[in-house]
């Protein structure tokens, strides 16, 4: 019989991959580290090949390593997918299904997705995760995610991506400014008077693309961590900014002074959609979740 690599050996490999450090990868799996060089070692004379240059203090992936850890990741990916399938009798939506969701969405939306899951899918385990668009891509890539919902477009390399819905872009402001010139041309705006998030945040983007931001002169240079950070900053009297309709329909601008209007760009929007890995064997569960959640973003986005 031909000699192959163990799953647990696959295991520490990308143990190894994520921490870069023999040590640190040793303890996240509960072994010591000889035990984890002679299962990496062992595994190179089962393969024939090399999947690490070595040094005496340090250690790099060759290109073949590189490619063995993303063919090890998708094996670990199924056998996972093979235990949860055996241990939910081939039921689809039951079981753990772990769904990753960025900031400028989570807080609008996670609530009424997990409810509606309950109730339609009571035996699935819905785990939730909250991060960057570019942590949770990272994180479907690694397997550690089933499902990622973002703002799109978006660069996400393989995966399949699919729109739900579209969230238009409202210009919010004082409302001792409404009607001060800020729905006509934005040229005529004054400098820095637009506030945006931080720029990892895709929301970002999203809007000054849809809205048309031409001129960066307009947009001051303190950029928000949160909505709510934004919303303040504006119901101060400091500025304008343009918010998705989810967030002032979830009541983001109430008990405050601001006011919301259509921008000059007029149709501005992002779409939110969800993407997950073509390879995976759960395509039925995430075009069922996929439904739930269109269904849900379509009453918030009106």
């Amino acid at each position: 019989m031909k000699r192959l690599p163990s799953i647990k050996q696959l295991q520490y490999l990308l143990a190894l991959h994520e921490h870069q450090h023999f040590g640190r990868a040793a303890e996240a799996c509960y072994i010591g580290q000889s035990t984890l060089s002679a299962a990496i070692a062992n595994m190179e004379d089962i393969l024939q090949a090399q999947l690490l240059e070595r040094d005496h203090k340090t250690f790099i992936f060759t290109p073949l390593g590189e490619d063995v850890v993303r063919q090890a990741r998708y094996i670990i990916e199924q056998c996972e997918e093979l235990s949860v399938f055996a241990q939910n009798q081939g039921r689809p939506m039951a079981g753990p299904f772990r769904l990753g969701c960025i900031p400028t969405i989570a807080p609008f939306v996670l609530s009424d997705i997990m409810a509606a899951s309950r109730q339609q899918f009571p035996e699935l385990q819905l785990l939730l995760r909250e991060d960057t668009s570019d942590n949770s891509l990272h994180a479907l890539a690694e397997g550690r995610l089933d499902m990622v919902l973002l703002a799109l477009p978006y660069e996400t390399g393989t995966f399949h991506t699919e729109v739900l819905a579209q969230d238009p872009f409202q210009l919010v402001l004082h409302r001792d400014w409404f009607n001060q010139g800020f729905e006509q041309d934005m040229a005529k705006w004054p400098d820095e008077s637009i506030f945006l998030l931080e720029r990892e945040h895709c929301l970002t983007g999203h809007a000054v693309k849809a809205c048309e931001l031409e001129d960066s002169r307009k947009v001051n240079p303190f950029f928000a961590t949160s909505l709510h950070t934004l919303t303040q900053m504006v119901n101060s009297k400091l500025g304008v900014t343009f918010l998705p309709q989810m967030a002032i329909n979830s009541g983001l601008l109430n008990a405050t002074e601001l006011v919301c209007q259509a921008p000059a760009a007029g149709q501005a929007c992002r779409d939110i959609g969800v993407a997950w890995r073509p390879t995976s064997s759960k395509l039925h569960s995430y075009r069922l979740l996929a439904d739930l959640i269109r269904q849900v973003l379509q009453e918030k986005c009106q």
